[in-house]
């Protein structure tokens, strides 16, 4: 399933004297992605439509209800992609049906409550990167960000380990892009504790969570962070490089 759609779009040209000029552009797709916990659906993530199953895995985990690999039954993608069914093993507390959510392309909806950490506490490892690596590290993670310089329309993220970008993930929101990356280290069984998260966009208080969740402790943005975060981080032990 590709991400983008070709679309006729009227530009100003400088080359034109200014007058609009009809052209083909790439734009990003944007899809409602129903998540199905334990069959009872549970919310509708705004998605481009990639890697819904890390996207719908990682959402669950950044929301306390999935810990850990051991805590995953069953995943099923439907042929679309549209609709991801998630069977715990153990039975979560299942939500009135009338209380099905329904997320804008942020994907965004935690409690904005600090998450303790998977151990219960502040994350305790450390990493230590020099400005000239961070650097280095940002160019070539914004370079192979494709979505991100095909259509300007997408947040991107990145897990990074001794200098290594492990995989990228970009979408329409930049709560999804951390997600897709909380759920591939969740199905995969990788251990964040030495591990950096490469991101675009602005660092919230939300975005810190989703990394305290993951116990990553180092996060890079290419945007700043907002005052919240920065607490929220102080109190988590982790460290925050924005640009």
């Amino acid at each position: 399933m590709t991400a983008t759609r070709e679309w006729d779009v009227s530009r100003i040209s400088a080359y034109e004297g200014g007058k609009f000029v009809s052209q083909n552009d790439r734009l990003v797709r944007e899809i409602p992605l129903d998540v199905y916990l334990d069959r009872r659906r549970l919310v509708t993530i705004a998605c481009a439509g990639l890697h819904v199953e890390e996207l719908a895995v990682g959402f669950l985990r950044s929301e306390g209800m999935l810990r850990g690999r051991d805590d995953l039954a069953a995943v099923e993608v439907s042929p679309d992609r549209k609709q991801v069914w998630i069977q715990t093993s153990t039975g979560w507390d299942k939500p009135d049906p009338a209380a099905v959510k329904v997320l804008a392309s942020s994907g965004s909806l935690g409690s904005g409550t600090p998450p303790g950490g998977q151990a219960g506490g502040p994350v305790t490892d450390w990493i230590s990167l020099s400005p000239e690596t961070i650097l280095d590290l940002m160019e070539r993670f914004l370079l192979q960000a494709r979505l991100h310089e095909e259509t300007g329309g997408t947040h991107a993220a990145a897990l990074v380990r001794n200098g290594e970008i492990l995989i990228i993930r970009e979408d329409i929101g930049r709560h999804n892009a951390m997600d897709m990356l909380g759920g591939y280290a969740l199905l995969h069984g990788l251990d964040c504790s030495d591990i950096a998260i490469f991101r675009t966009g602005r660092v919230s208080s939300e975005i810190v969570q989703k990394a305290w969740r993951l116990g990553v402790p180092l996060v890079c943005s290419l945007s700043v962070p907002t005052t919240q975060a920065v607490e929220m981080a102080r109190q988590a032990g982790m460290t925050l490089v924005g640009a």
